[in-house]
């Protein structure tokens, strides 16, 4: 018997040996029919994933309607041995879509339509927007003619290119959503495919997410073996605590800080309010760099209708990311990845540069996972040498070499801190 194990054993690593070959050189030098195949099933399989995904964020709804509402429920099923209580979980699930129901329908009433209308009057003025920089450019520019003209004719070149822009790309999207949100969804059900189905799977996932978690510890159990599931188990789970901390965290301090964005705006009556609303709330989701970005070209859409009110504006997004760093962003993130601020700026340029705005957004979870792994890895060693893991333990100077070597001045002893 253990023969034959071996050789099922080997026969296995040659015949993945080959495989793995066969798919880098077909990746590399061949058709790329690898590729091609992989894509499709990921586009057959987008459905499945956009609703695991809205699982995954729903479940601490879930959860928390669950507990306020039917705790007597849950602990009498499991009392009876059973994971949850089916209509506890039915009535948690219905609540929850009514949520996002009510707040879809509010979205598609009332901002969208405003948004629509913002978009039309920036299109609307970008030549008088274009004839107040003109002269902001000439009174600058007075005593260098030369400079000037260059000037103007660059932008005369930006005018053309940001009227095309917005009439060829942003209104026609803008149109088609607006109108899609308003009621048109018959005509727009061919769009709208893979997000129901994607809802439809992500009540399946809800309704069994228990199973769902005891299936994948099966699959777990059964490829690996018994000394290493439990290491397997404990940094899966702690990557799940570092990104659903970070993600369900931050989408929801974005949300907030773009609803008090549009209520502040509307109170104050600054120009563009939905506008600048959006853009200050989906930025937001950026770490460290997020408010910057909002706010730089929110202020200039504002300064172009009155300098007064940008700088209204000004003071008042700085009060407002003060509330959000202070106040709103510690109580609903906490410290989820316990990166210093080093990394994070560090893993933000990384994400961005290879994959853009979601690379900055997955780039600090992302190298949360990897930081808490290499720490892992770095305490285990050092436990291993019956070295401290403290970080302090390691500030001052290193002890002297052994067999002699550079020794202190003064005939003074560095201190070692590993005694």
């Amino acid at each position: 018997m253990p023969r034959k194990n071996a050789v099922a054993y080997w026969g296995l690593a040659v015949f993945l040996t080959v495989g793995a070959i066969l798919l880098f050189y077909d990746t590399l030098f061949g058709g790329r029919e690898a590729l091609g195949i992989f894509s499709h099933l990921l586009s057959a399989l987008q459905p499945i994933i956009i609703g695991a995904l809205i699982a995954y964020l729903l479940v601490p709804v879930i959860n928390f309607i669950e507990e306020a509402m039917f705790s007597r429920l849950l602990h009498r099923a499991r009392g009876e041995g059973r994971l949850f209580s089916r209509r506890a979980r039915a009535v948690s699930i219905i609540v929850t879509w009514v949520i996002i129901g009510v707040a879809f329908y509010v979205l598609a009433s009332v901002l969208l339509p405003e948004l629509y209308r913002s978009v039309l009057q920036l299109a609307d003025n970008v030549e008088a927007y274009y004839a107040t920089i003109s002269g902001w450019v000439e009174k600058l520019l007075e005593s260098s003619p030369t400079l000037e003209t260059w000037v103007t004719g660059q932008m005369e070149g930006y005018l053309e290119s940001t009227e095309a822009w917005l009439t060829t790309k942003v209104l026609p999207q803008a149109q088609t959503v607006v109108s899609a949100l308003s009621g048109g969804v018959v005509n727009t059900l061919v769009f709208l495919k893979n997000l129901l189905v994607g809802i439809i799977a992500s009540i399946y996932f809800l309704a069994t997410k228990e199973r769902c978690a005891a299936h994948c510890r099966k699959v777990v159990y059964a490829l690996f073996p018994q000394e290493k599931v439990y290491w397997i188990l404990r940094g899966t789970a702690k990557v799940d605590r570092i990104f659903s901390g970070f993600v369900r965290g931050k989408l929801l301090d974005s949300l907030i800080i773009g609803i008090l964005c549009f209520v502040g705006c509307s109170i104050l009556k600054f120009p563009y309010t939905p506008l600048v609303s959006v853009i200050v709330g989906v930025t937001n989701v950026i770490p460290f760099f997020g408010p910057f970005l909002g706010a730089i070209p929110s202020t200039f859409l504002i300064l172009l209708a009155s300098p007064i009110q940008a700088l209204y504006f000004v003071l008042f997004v700085l009060a407002l990311q003060q509330l959000d760093g202070n106040f709103i962003g510690p109580k609903i993130l906490g410290d989820k990845t316990g990166l210093s601020s080093l990394w994070v700026i560090v893993a933000i340029l990384v994400g961005g540069s290879f994959f853009g705005l979601p690379g900055m957004f997955f780039g600090v979870p992302v190298c949360a996972c990897l930081y808490s792994a290499a720490n892992f890895f770095v305490e285990r060693c050092l436990r291993r040498r019956k070295l401290p893991t403290d970080t302090e333990c390691y500030t001052a100077d290193p002890p002297q070499p052994p067999g002699g070597g550079e020794r202190a001045q003064d005939g003074e002893k560095p201190e070692n801190p590993l005694q």
